[in-house]
């Protein structure tokens, strides 16, 4: 039997690392300003320009949705795969 993953809690938390994963970077680029990321950020999500509270919002909403982009795409391919390998498994054990 394969077990399918949940759309919901894969498209939330991988939106939060994602997140996450923003918050941090920006954090960094205020202790350390000689590496900041901010033209990484620019070519990474559009309209994002150099940080302001509007860029930081811009890019907290951006980071999310990428996350639900990547669950939407990756949580069906697997439950697929896992499904069909779980077919297979049984066809063999037969």
């Amino acid at each position: 039997m394969s077990s399918r993953l949940s759309l919901t809690a894969i498209g939330h938390a991988t939106s939060l690392l994602f997140l996450i994963s923003f918050i941090l970077c920006v954090g960094f680029d205020f202790i350390f300003p000689n590496h900041a990321m901010y033209e990484s950020w620019q070519k990474l999500l559009p309209g994002f320009e150099r940080i302001s509270w509007k860029s930081f919002l811009l890019g907290m909403v951006e980071s999310y949705s990428y996350g639900w982009y990547v669950a939407l795409i990756w949580t069906p391919l697997y439950n697929v795969f896992s499904a069909r390998s779980a077919k297979a498994s049984e066809i063999h054990a037969k």
